[in-house]
């Protein structure tokens, strides 16, 4: 089987790299190396990888910096043409990665040896009615985020390539210099520009934040205008969907509750990124055959369910704690409902 490098591009994450990194390593295949790319952060993120490296020498863990210049392309270039994989997963320092996903991963491009690209389902670990969002998410990147008559778009948070795939368009993907663009599309659309296969699996899933939707809506408008500056950029390509407009509608309700449901984890003293799958790593920790004795009270805190939160029970009444396999198996069967419940 194939083995996967993982690049993780960072500026300033110093309160979610520690979190990003223990769901990156704690896998059911560990992965060939995962590589911190910095780019010049002016808080703790460094200090606290250093530690993390310290403290885990076993960790395949490497750090690199980017200092030449400030921005994501560079740093994501940087850290992709230093990596030694056979699949390249680029996520952001923010993610927090399923447990099997380098497993499902190192499968798809292994079974698959045309597909050069992959991606997949996404859902907000810092919220609620998480599995509704992974189903909405699921349903948008299936019918709507494609582009050239159905040809999958990659996604940044959740994302790889192959490695010969990169070395092929690394010196032709746009640098965007004025910062206007989705550098994720830029690089989907170069791979389809050679007639290299993207594929999408529902099985490659991750968590990441809303806090995307706590900005301005000025902010988050300019944000979702990328999507028409990217396209424009490559005028050979084009789209029937425009998935931008199911991101419009739920900037009101994310925008509104995600101060909310931070406010009611803070209250709990709940790390939302830790919970998202510590039930299935907290399982499969158990399969190895470490029965956790040193850690009081898990059974509480993996079953834990949120049910005080004013608001919570108009978004679903049943707010599950974690997506398990069954669910995530389910997806496709749930589509229909799920692109009406993800869209409130």
């Amino acid at each position: 089987m194939l083995n996967v490098s993982i690049i993780i591009p960072t500026w300033n994450e110093q309160d979610r790299i520690t979190d990003c990194l223990d769901n990156a390593l704690r896998q059911t295949v560990m992965p060939h190396e995962v590589i911190v790319v910095d780019n010049r952060s002016t808080d703790n993120t460094v200090a606290i990888v250093q530690q993390y490296m310290q403290e885990h020498p076993e960790a395949p863990i490497r750090l690199l910096h980017q200092d030449e210049e400030q921005g994501l392309i560079p740093t994501r270039n940087y850290g992709l043409n230093h990596a030694t994989g056979d699949v390249l997963g680029r996520v952001d320092a923010d993610c927090m990665l399923k447990p099997d996903w380098v497993e499902v991963v190192a499968g798809i491009f292994t079974e698959d040896p045309e597909a050069m690209g992959a991606t997949g389902p996404v859902t907000y670990y810092d919220m609620p009615a998480r599995r509704m969002a992974l189903r909405g998410d699921d349903s948008v990147r299936r019918h709507t985020y494609r582009a050239d008559g159905g040809e999958v778009l990659l996604f940044g948070s959740n994302m790889a390539l192959r490695a010969s795939a990169w070395k092929l368009i690394a010196n032709e993907v746009c640098l965007d210099k004025e910062d206007v663009m989705h550098e994720d599309i830029d690089v989907s659309l170069h791979l389809l520009g050679r007639g290299l296969k993207t594929v999408y699996s529902e099985r490659m899933i991750c968590g990441i934040s809303a806090r995307r939707m706590d900005t301005s809506f000025k902010s988050f408008r300019n944000y979702m205008k990328r999507f028409k500056n990217t396209f424009e950029a490559h005028p050979q390509h084009w789209r029937s969907h425009k998935s931008e407009r199911t991101l419009y509608l739920m900037y009101p309700w994310l925008h509104a509750l995600f101060p909310v449901y931070q406010q009611y984890l803070k209250a709990k003293d709940i790390n939302p990124a830790v919970r998202m799958w510590f039930r299935e790593q907290v399982n499969l920790a158990r399969r190895e055959g470490d029965n956790l004795e040193d850690l009081p009270g898990i059974e509480e805190f993996i079953n834990e369910v949120p049910t005080d939160i004013d608001g919570i029970s108009e978004v679903n009444e049943d707010i599950p704690t974690d997506e398990t396999d069954e669910d995530a198996t389910k997806v496709a069967n749930a589509e229909g409902t799920a692109a009406k419940g993800g869209a409130r």
